[in-house]
């Protein structure tokens, strides 16, 4: 068999796997059923094969996403809509639901439509009651999951608008990414009751996977950070029309003590993606624990990546990191000048004796967070008991870090102990992520 002809048998075979969407085999069959019967002339096998070759061809040239449309524009949600979500709507992109239910209270309840990829599905609803809507933030109604064939998705953001009669509220609603064999999800919801209780409920309707966005990058990284107290494996990246995904894991001894400062995000924030030697959109990220007490599972989201990529890079600029100190700072008087701890400067704003214990405040950079704190009395050393945080703006406009720390003595301490610091340090890592 020759190479063009065994190509056309894998295309015949791939073509007569591809399953048409219900709508349009609906029309098409109804078309048939009518239609007058002709006499049809033999055509030979080859230029059968040569058409489906064709047909193939084209619909891949489309990337098969001619089914994904509204058709329109998803109306009435301009106000939720932003940036690339807000331009796949522009372009049409999405699933039309159109699906009603009635919540306690009398309000009409309608998912108006879907948009899904591999990383997110995106659910658009309407909250309507001509009554009005008492509770006007869109408590009443809470979004928790979607359920579905191989299908657990919990909710990741969401945000709502109402209108000025009060009458009607919008929202939008993203979760993670749903089973490419589910036929049917569920929106399952917490609607509060008048005398203060809440109750589950749950709309289902009608899921087309063929519809869902492709996915336009998936793969491997395999690339480790090393910080001070732990690294980070970059796994993998998923990226889709709406939104890019980063996986991983990061082992650390304790999560707890790190990420403070890091872009006033969370302990990942400081990872930025860039595409182009342009930085991506940071939205948000997971930390969930996975197995023994320091190996935990990641991802971080991202807006979408540019059509054109031409490079793409994880840079690690600044991140977290920890110097030993083993200082000792006498408590003898509270002085106004800092004491400087390998650079960085800290405050002792006050010392007092209360009912709880000796309670010492502290003030450092916003970046500082001090480990391994005791205190020094005639009767011995004292651990700290418990730490409480506060931000704090100095008269020169500068952020810092108040902290209020106690310990389980009534005795006058002399010294305050400090084995050492987290702060953020300066890594300057650059990974690169090549474009298959």
């Amino acid at each position: 068999m020759s190479n063009v002809e065994k190509r056309l048998a894998e295309e015949k075979k791939h073509m007569e796997s591809i399953t048409a969407p219900e709508e349009l085999e609906i029309r098409l069959r109804s078309a048939l059923n009518t239609a007058t019967p002709k006499r049809t002339k033999r055509i030979p096998q080859i230029w059968k094969i040569a058409a489906v070759l064709f047909i193939v061809l084209v619909i891949s040239g489309n990337n098969y996403n001619a089914f994904a449309y509204y058709g329109k524009q998803l109306l009435g949600f301009d106000q939720l809509i932003h940036g690339t979500l807000k331009q796949l709507n522009d372009e049409g992109m999405g699933q039309s639901i159109e699906k009603k239910t009635k919540l306690e209270d009398g309000t009409d309840m309608m998912v108006n439509a879907i948009m899904s990829d591999a990383n997110q599905l995106v659910v658009y609803y309407t909250l309507t009651n001509p009554n009005g809507i008492k509770d006007n933030t869109g408590a009443f109604f809470t979004p928790t999951r979607i359920s579905g064939f191989l299908t657990n998705s919990n909710t990741v953001s969401g945000s709502t608008v109402i209108n000025e009669n009060q009458t009607e509220i919008k929202g939008m609603m993203t979760f993670d990414g749903v089973s490419p064999f589910s036929k049917e999800l569920t929106l399952h919801f917490w609607q509060s009751l008048q005398n203060g209780h809440r109750k589950e409920g749950a709309i289902s309707f009608s899921y087309n996977p063929n519809e869902a966005l492709q996915t336009e990058i998936k793969q491997s990284i395999q690339k480790e950070f090393k910080f001070d107290k732990g690294t980070i494996t970059f796994d993998s990246i998923t990226a889709t029309p709406t939104l890019t995904v980063i996986n991983g894991t990061l082992h650390v001894e304790d999560l707890a003590k790190i990420g403070h400062g890091l872009g006033g995000m969370d302990v990942l924030g400081g990872i930025k993606l860039m595409a182009n030697g342009t930085p991506i959109a940071l939205i948000g990220s997971d930390i969930q624990l996975s197995h023994g007490t320091e190996f935990y599972n990641f991802s971080i989201r991202y807006d979408s990546l540019p059509k054109q990529l031409d490079s793409l890079d994880l840079v690690i600029k600044e991140f977290d990191g920890y110097q030993k100190l083993e200082e000792k700072l006498s408590l003898a008087s509270v002085a106004d000048e800092p004491f400087t701890l390998d650079g960085k400067e800290l405050w002792v704003k006050s010392v007092s004796t209360t009912s709880q214990g000796v309670e010492i405040k502290i003030v450092t950079n916003e970046d500082v967070r001090p480990d391994g704190i005791s205190i020094v009395t005639k009767s011995g050393t004292t651990p700290l008991k418990t730490t409480e945080h506060n931000q704090t703006k100095q008269a020169d406009g500068r952020l810092m870090e108040e902290l209020t720390l106690v310990f389980d003595t009534l005795t006058e301490p002399d010294y305050l102990l400090i084995e050492g610091m987290y702060y953020l340090k300066a890594y300057n890592e650059v990974i690169e992520i090549p474009i298959e």
